[in-house]
């Protein structure tokens, strides 16, 4: 394995894989020449002092969604459809092979366990040509080729693949991927389906608390039951909410909602008194209008979030693309950054981390980062839903909002293999970000050279004050 510390200039290379590592030797050989000497249409030179740097520099990972390494060991969490290849494709990509126009029948035996993986290219060909260059697809090539040593998915390397996934997936290997090869220093990790997840790397795989059923809904039974109190009025849940915080939030680095898949994040400070009789309706099973309901949430968000200020922590939350497909309702992801600007307004001492740079609506963004002291940028997912567009992002943020507060990534996925893709696609975005900018004259070598560091770690560092939950879990209680 690599040393956790140090990446070789060859293999951060390699790590841009069939898909322009060509391009980027190339741009090495000539010293960085200026891309006004390229013939049209040729690929992006990367300057190699800033290519070295980038790839060298480790990466602090604010957002995924892994379940833990002994669950994917023995196959037992529900997100392990197939614990064979097909995994690799079964977080995002699923959805581009769906769009392509994948039969739902084939989908279902792909992902499988009862379909042999042998079997499984043969369902996967006929799509393969159509979505292998979307960045979903480019993640899980550039993973399959640091990994498996494979540069593309075949009839002849199917095998190859299904074989080195058995050899890799084996203990450990969580910290070989993030650590030994991604060059992460540490992930952030929202656990799907419950409130705080009391993992066993708690260094590693540093944990945020979601508040989401804490207000949406809210989640009488999923919240309630655990703390053991009982719940009819109000002030009540609200004790249900402390009860959460009290027992996790010295251990939380964030907290997360995803409520924006639901309903637009334009959330109004309702006081308690109204909607007091609105959450002795909803104990009783009875039917909230749609302004009954929003108002209740409302409310309980607000007491979420300050909370989640008293215990100081940043309130991640979910903008703009959603996950799936057939499914997203652009009117209302429009909306999105300026319902967030409202919330910097009202709540200007809590820290907002805006996530997946809202897009498509990213230009909007770069003005609530602009405006609003207390609204950071998170730019997770971004590098897969469209790598060109996030390196535009991460260009146009730089010349126009404080470098201070801009978070550069976030795998958003289950498989731990497909991290490694996804860091590799971010590294090629910030290094060409950079250097386009030193070349279009915005910045000097020495300014580009000066925002690696801050853009890649220590922005994450100081927001989620890191140094201090690293001392905290050390000593986690359940370990």
């Amino acid at each position: 394995m690599a040393g956790k510390n140090s990446i070789s200039r060859r293999h951060a290379l390699q790590g841009v894989g069939g898909l322009g590592v060509s391009a980027w030797l190339a741009a090495g050989a000539r010293g960085g020449e200026s891309a006004a000497g390229q013939a049209a249409g040729a690929p992006a030179r990367v300057n190699p002092t800033i290519a070295e740097k980038v790839f060298k520099t480790p990466l602090i990972d604010t957002h995924e969604h892994l379940i833990e390494e002994k669950e994917r060991l023995e196959a037992s969490h529900p997100r392990v459809q197939a614990d064979d290849w097909s995994l690799l494709l079964s977080h995002y990509l699923c959805s581009d092979l769906l769009v392509a126009g994948m039969p739902q029948e084939s989908y279902d035996a792909f992902f499988s366990r009862k379909t042999a993986p042998a079997d499984k290219w043969r369902l996967l060909e006929p799509y393969w040509p159509a979505v292998k260059n979307t960045g979903y697809s480019q993640a899980v090539r550039i993973a399959m080729q640091q990994l498996y040593n494979v540069d593309d998915l075949s009839a002849a390397t199917a095998g190859k693949v299904q074989a080195a996934y058995e050899q890799t997936r084996k203990p450990g290997f969580y910290r070989h991927i993030l650590c030994d090869l991604g060059k992460i220093e540490s992930c952030q990790v929202n656990y799907l389906n419950r409130v705080f997840y009391e993992t066993s790397m708690p260094t590693l795989l540093m944990q945020d608390i979601s508040i989401v059923g804490m207000f949406a809904g809210p989640d009488l039974d999923g919240l309630g039951k655990p703390t053991g109190l009982e719940i009819r009025t109000l002030d009540d849940w609200h004790t249900v909410i402390d009860w959460w915080f009290d027992k996790y939030g010295k251990y939380a680095v964030a907290v997360k909602s995803a409520n924006a898949y639901s309903r637009d994040i334009d959330y109004e400070q309702v006081p308690a008194g109204r909607v007091e009789g609105l959450f002795r309706k909803r104990i009783v099973t009875e039917l909230l209008s749609a302004q009954e309901k929003k108002d209740l949430e409302d409310h309980l968000f607000w007491y979420a979030v300050r909370k989640a200020t008293q215990y100081k922590l940043p309130v991640k939350l979910h903008t703009g693309y959603y996950a799936g497909q057939n499914g997203m309702p652009l009117d209302r992801l429009s909306h999105n950054t300026a319902s967030a600007g409202e919330l910097c307004r009202k709540a200007p001492d809590t820290k907002f981390v805006l996530m997946h740079i809202c897009y498509p609506y990213y230009e909007e963004l770069l003005a609530i980062a602009k405006q609003y002291t207390n609204a950071y940028v998170d730019m997770c997912w971004s590098w897969i839903i469209n790598p060109v567009a996030a390196k535009d992002f991460l260009k146009k943020y730089l010349v126009t909002a404080p470098a201070n507060k801009i978070l550069t990534f976030g795998g958003d996925y289950v498989p731990v293999e497909l991290i490694l893709g996804h860091a590799t696609i971010a590294r090629r975005g910030i290094a060409l970000a950079l250097t386009e900018l030193v070349e279009e004259g915005w910045l000097t070598l020495a300014d580009a050279m000066d925002l690696i560091d801050p853009i890649m770690h220590n922005n994450a560092r100081q927001l989620f004050n890191l140094a201090e939950k690293t001392k905290v879990l050390e000593n986690a209680p359940w370990l």
